[in-house]
């Protein structure tokens, strides 16, 4: 490539002069090629360590001139054949020119505008991608896609200079992390070490430091376990390759590829050695960071962030801390962790002005909101930048009426006494006041068909409780003014300011008035309802009627759903958790329906109307329990292995103990899954859920580990898994609200775990005290941490289970041991993946349905075939390798949707590998049939199909399916058994369920099982364009063998007979037609005449005599041999056109009738060859009378056949043949040669590989 010229000052350094004229030097890096002795070797380390780029390109010219000491390089080259191009060019297009010039300085002037003007043609097309990447890094992705062969599409995100532990001795190199992979590269004194590892392998990531490795990242895999040490900056690296990972495992996890950010914003300033892709990841971990802090939604992305200071006034203080400022919100966090939190929507927001600064107030900037709250910001850096952008993000903020809604809801929230109901558009079914305590009318749900619940079923089912005038009731009013005394000094709303006294009421208890309000605002879903109006209502009217796997679990559950709430013992509370679970399964199919997603949300429904119920549910799904609800319930593993973590951090003693009763796993799930609403009292459970929406997980790990400590005691005694689980479950049916002024409900999990004693009673606000006591300084982001960790170990753990469950689907019915099929499955997988993130499009992403059984879930269509095939097959057939895959590909995909699942892929590689030769031969021997066999691979093939339309003998078309071939020739039936079924067919439909029927279809599914084992009786007889389409496979296959010769002269002569034998049938078979169809008529089996009879016989003694006669062959028969057998052939080949159902077997019925063949999906393909391949003397032999009419695709061709049993007669023969497929392939080398190919690097560097590990 040509190069902006650069000053060279010392030309002859490290590298080697080959070529010079008066103007320009072509030089190659010394070392690099053959012979480069102890120079080549400490050049090529000193290349590595430094990151020269003469890795990349180890040729170059310079531009010189006769007086001066300064070079210009001008050009460089990975190649001799590049760099050879660019001189060539020079010394065509500049010598002639430059030696018309006088002066030096002109000279050089000339030339360097001359590179100038050629990069900026080269440039032209690809300037808006070249501005992305900085020089330097593109020069590194450069050199990493020719040291470890990746594609263009392998993106590398950054690359960092590091040592990697080999043993004892730490080797220095370069360490590069891609999107897909992490690869390392080190060459010392002559040692080369290449590593390339997939991230969707990584089992574990640990920063840590030991006395042998000094602060390194250990890089854990199934096979090993790999030390990198000596970074620059070790945090920025394990952070990057952390997120690089959680990628790979989101994509094993629910099928999302990365997809690179397009619309980031520009860096103001330009980056040094910052590709685009770590701006992208940099900029999610701050979107994901910023949204977890303030619970936003989904979509939000931080636009930027600024140190500044708050003025609150509930306590006159300046508070130091970050403001947040993106598209649709600004929020601030103080440095003090716990000092405020502020969230601002910029829907709210009216007028955003600068104040005049001062020197006790600099850069002041005041926000003020609809809800006639002022915000007062200071100390902010660049002022006038902030205040344009926040202008320019209120610009795209549309004004809607929900603002509107939001006013008149709290309106309504803080008097409940008043009794005007906001007028709404009558358009919106759910337009009702979301928490008005009036509107007690259930309003009519779309055209009025169901009731829905315009509020919180708590209200509408409230029984008549004396608690509400005790002491119980003074309680709960003192606390609602506690709260009303907090809005008027915080605040109320979106805009409230969230401090250390905010969640002192929240884990006092929130008031039962309160509770659907704040779970909203703490939750963060009272913002997607507000941004979505109407959007629920569109969901239920979509979803009502429709029916699937979701819907049907969901009418399972309905009734399970706290039926011992009066809410939900009528079809008001029951329609109303219908309406939202269907709703959210038609929301979000991947997760769909969960079971514990009813108990969460049929308590959501008793606070909040059936709108509200549903946002907080995806928020619960989707943010704040994120992976807990799909199938595999990983998030809910995830948040159990934190929680394993913690009792061994915090309950050191009880750990072990509960670790030998494998307990936790048991508990873990149910606690959190349901938010405890499943296993404690329900007045008890929903101060859990209060504390949760405001804490978030934290809060249940936290509560959990109170749990295990109080009953430390007791669980240290136990002696096995069920007495501890007895001491867990009377104690959380005795935890108590005191305080709760609804009647009590009876738990039922309490009446199974109730014992002689008394109960001990808990109170839920002691636990709650005593969980912040103990427990307290669990951290948000310290959690976030450890799911990462966790989420490693239990997706990983998962696709083991998923590999062995396969394995053992396909093990019974293929000839691989466990161990093969495992190795497979792994290769088979990664070519899956690899077609995920290299691949053009996302379809085969799209392909990958997770409810599908683990055997379904990875699919490959046939390029990624035909790359395996040619990898692994043990029939190497050269270039008519694709062609072969191609058709064993076709064969393999019955229902023919161009994909094949793994059990599909082995069956047709065992097909390969095992059985005798006769298992291989049939293999072969279906690959040149339909439907392996494209018609347009031997056209003549198809204008010969009109004419088998019209034999009625049982010889059956090649284009005839298998299937078809197997119901027509099934032997065992007679015309009268197919007349009886015909006629009792119908009958047995009608009668549906009766003992018959069921006996009928097991009869015809055994049948349906015995027509796939067929014998080599039922294989069609293959046609002659398809015999010459083995032949060419075979030549193929036989090249660059050792013993290519022998089987070429083998082949030969086998393809000759086999010629013979079918052209003799095809005199014979027009004559004995008629009497065929005679025999078949009268239900014969097999149509012979008596004369007929001793030449079958002598044909099947003399097959058997071939062989051993064969082995002899050079010692005793001379030539005569082969003429023997071509006569001998030639007479059994009379009565080859007879068909399927001839005596003229080359194998003895005893042989025969045991025979399985593959299934018709267990076979191997490779394409077509050229006819001049093939041999002219195989090609002519006992064609001379049928060349003219053959060009026309006449009668004569159509009538050439041969059966598989010729072709095995045949080939048993021949010696070299018989070794040849009898041979054993090691599958397991092939796989293990299959990945050093994938890691093999591109011959940019010369240098003799020493060691290759990974």
């Amino acid at each position: 490539m040509w190069l902006g010229p650069e000053e060279v000052l010392l030309a002859g350094a490290l590298w080697v002069t080959e070529r010079a004229n008066p103007f320009f030097l072509l030089q190659r890096r010394r070392g690099h090629g053959k012979g480069g002795g102890l120079t080549g070797l400490l050049v090529g380390t000193l290349d590595v360590v430094l990151d020269s780029s003469a890795r990349v390109a180890p040729y170059r010219i310079l531009h010189q001139t006769q007086d001066s000491q300064v070079y210009w390089a001008v050009a460089c080259g990975s190649s001799r054949k590049e760099i050879t191009k660019h001189w060539e060019w020079l010394e065509n297009n500049l010598l002639q020119t430059l030696s018309i010039f006088d002066n030096e300085e002109d000279i050089t002037t000339f030339v360097k505008g001359k590179i100038h003007g050629i990069i900026a043609e080269e440039n032209k097309n690809e300037q808006p991608q070249s501005e992305e990447d900085p020089g330097k890094f593109k020069e590194a992705e450069l050199k990493m896609r020719k040291q470890f062969g990746m594609p263009e599409v392998e993106k590398l995100v950054n690359y960092y200079s590091c040592s990697y532990w080999k043993g004892r001795v730490p080797r220095q190199g370069w360490l590069y992390l891609t999107v897909n992979h992490l690869c390392f590269y080190s060459f010392l004194l002559g040692k080369e070490v290449t590593l390339v590892i997939q991230w969707v392998d990584v089992t574990q990531l640990e920063k840590n430091a030991t006395l042998l490795f000094p602060e390194c990242i250990k890089v854990s895999t199934r096979d090993s376990e790999l030390y990198f040490s000596m970074f620059l900056n070790i945090n920025e690296t394990f952070k990057l390759m952390e997120q690089l990972a959680n990628i790979a495992m989101r994509q094993l996890l629910d099928n999302e590829s990365f997809l690179q950010d397009k619309s980031l914003p520009k860096p103001r300033k330009p980056l040094k050695n910052i590709s685009a892709l770590k701006r992208d990841l940099d900029a999610r971990a701050k979107n994901e960071c910023y949204r977890a802090t303030f619970r936003l939604p989904k979509d939000e992305c931080l636009d930027g962030h600024t140190d500044c200071t708050l003025w609150t006034p509930f306590n006159k203080m300046h508070i130091p801390g970050q403001m947040f400022v993106s598209n649709n919100y600004i929020c601030f966090a103080s440095k003090a962790e716990e000092a405020c939190h502020l969230i601002v929507p910029l829907r709210e927001v009216t007028i955003v002005e600068k104040a005049d600064s001062s020197s006790v107030l600099p850069s002041p900037l005041s926000i003020s909101t609809k809800s006639k709250m002022t915000f007062f910001f200071a100390n902010l850096k660049d002022r006038d930048f902030l205040v344009q952008r926040i202008s320019d993000f209120l610009q795209r903020t549309p004004s809607k009426k929900p603002c509107s809604i939001e006013r008149e809801w709290k309106w309504n929230l803080a008097d409940p006494g008043c009794e005007e109901v906001p007028e709404l558009p009558s358009s919106s079914p759910l337009a009702v006041s979301p928490m008005s305590a009036l509107s007690n009318r259930p309003v009519n749900f779309c055209a009025g068909e169901v009731p829905t619940a315009s509020q919180g079923l708590l209200k509408l089912f409230r029984r008549n409780s004396e608690e509400l005038l005790g002491p119980k009731g003074a309680k709960e009013k003192m606390k609602e003014e506690s709260w009303n005394i907090h809005f008027s000094e915080y605040g109320r709303g979106m805009c409230m300011y969230r401090t250390a006294k905010t969640r002192g009421l929240v884990q006092k208890g929130i008031p039962e008035n309160l509770r659907g309000e704040l779970w909203l605002l703490f939750s963060g879903a009272w913002n997607e309802m507000v941004t979505h109006p109407g959007y629920y209502a569109d969901l239920v009217e979509k979803s009502m009627g429709k029916y699937n796997l979701a819907t049907e679990e969901i009418e399972r559950d309905l009734h399970r759903s706290m039926p011992e709430h009066p809410a939900f013992q009528n079809e008001l509370g029951i329609a109303a958790l219908r309406r939202v679970l269907t709703a959210y399964a038609f929301r979000n199919p991947t997760i769909g329906y969960c079971q514990a997603m009813n108990i969460v949300t049929s308590v959501l429904l008793l606070y909040c109307n059936e709108e509200e119920a549903f946002w907080l549910l995806v928020a619960l799904c989707e943010r704040m329990l994120p992976d807990y609800y799909n199938t595999r319930v990983v998030g809910a593993l995830v948040d159990q292995g934190i929680f394993e973590e913690l009792t061994r951090e915090y309950l050191p003693q009880l750990s072990e103990k509960m670790q030998d009763l494998g307990v936790i796993s048991t508990i873990s799930l149910s606690w959190f899954l349901t938010l405890f609403l499943s296993v404690m009292p329900f007045e008890s459970a929903v101060v859990i859920v209060d504390c949760f929406f405001y804490e978030g997980i934290k809060f249940i790990l936290q509560v959990s580990l109170a749990i295990l400590d109080a009953n430390m005691e007791k669980l240290l005694q136990c002696c096995d898994e069920g007495e501890a689980m007895t001491i867990l479950g009377r104690y959380l049916d005795n935890v108590v609200n005191r305080q709760s002024i609804s009647p009590p409900i009876p738990h039922l999990h309490a009446l199974l775990t109730s014992g002689d004693d008394p109960p001990l009673e808990i109170d839920i606000f002691e636990l709650i005290k005593t969980s912040y006591e103990k427990f307290s300084n669990l951290k948000a982001d310290d959690i976030e941490q450890m799911r990462f960790k966790q989420r490693l170990k239990v997706i990983q753990s998962l696709e083991d289970t998923a590999k062995k469950s396969v394995v053992r689907a396909v093990s019974s019915d293929i000839g691989f041991s466990i161990e093969e099929l495992e190795e497979l499955y792994v290769v088979f997988k990664a070519k899956y993946l690899m077609s995920c993130y290299w691949g053009n499009n996302r379809a085969a992403a799209a392909r990958r349905d997770q409810s599908l059984p683990y055997l379904e879930q990875y699919r490959i269509d046939v390029e990624q075939f035909k790359e395996l095939f040619i990898s692994l097959t043990p029939w190497s057939c050269g270039a008519h390798t694709p062609v072969l895959a191609g058709r064993l590909f076709r064969l393999l995909d019955e229902n023919r949707d161009s994909l094949i699942n793994f059990k599909e892929f082995v069956t047709g590689m065992s097909g390969m590998y095992h059985g005798d030769l006769t298992e291989k031969l049939k293999v072969l021997y279906k690959l040149h049939l339909p439907p392996a066999l494209n018609p347009e691979e031997t056209e003549s093939a198809l204008e010969a199909t009109s004419y088998f339309t019209e034999d009625v003998t049982t010889e059956v078309s090649p284009f005839v399916s298998e299937l078809d071939f197997c119901l027509h020739c099934e032997s065992q039936e007679t015309q009268e058994d197919k007349e009886r079924r015909s006629e009792n067919g119908p009958e047995k439909e009608e009668k549906g369920t009766s003992p018959q029927d069921y006996r009928y279809y097991l009869r015809m599914w055994a049948k349906e099982k015995e027509s796939k084992k067929e014998t080599i009786k039922d294989l069609p007889k293959m046609s002659q364009e398809q015999f010459i389409e083995l032949c060419k496979t075979l030549y193929n296959m036989f090249s660059e063998d050792p013993v290519e010769q022998e089987l070429y002269h083998a082949i030969a002569t086998v393809a000759s007979l086999l010629l013979r034998i079918g052209e003799v049938g095809k005199k014979f078979s027009n004559r004995p037609m008629r009497k065929s169809e005679d025999c078949k008529a009268n239900n014969t089996q097999d149509p012979v005449s008596e004369e007929e009879s001793p030449t079958s016989e002598q044909s099947q003694n003399s097959a058997v005599e071939q062989r051993p006669q064969a082995d002899h062959e050079d010692k005793t028969c001379g030539d005569a041999q082969p003429e023997k057998t071509q006569q001998e052939n030639q007479t059994l080949g009379d009565g080859s056109g007879e068909g399927q159902g001839s005596p003229l077997q080359l194998l003895s019925d005893d042989e025969t009738k045991d025979d399985m063949s593959m299934s018709s999906y267990s076979m191997v393909s490779t394409g077509s060859l050229q006819c001049e391949d093939i041999a002219d003397d195989t090609v002519l032999v006992g064609c001379e009378g049928s060349s003219s009419a053959a060009r026309y695709g006449s009668t004569i061709d159509t009538d050439w056949s041969i059966s598989f049993e010729q072709i095995l007669a045949s080939m048993l023969t021949e010696t070299a043949l018989v070794n040849y497929f009898e041979k054993k392939v090691n599958i397991l080398q092939k796989i293990k040669d299959q990945k050093k190919v994938e890691r093999q690097f591109s011959s940019s560097s010369d240098y003799e590989l020493s060691s290759v590990s990974g």
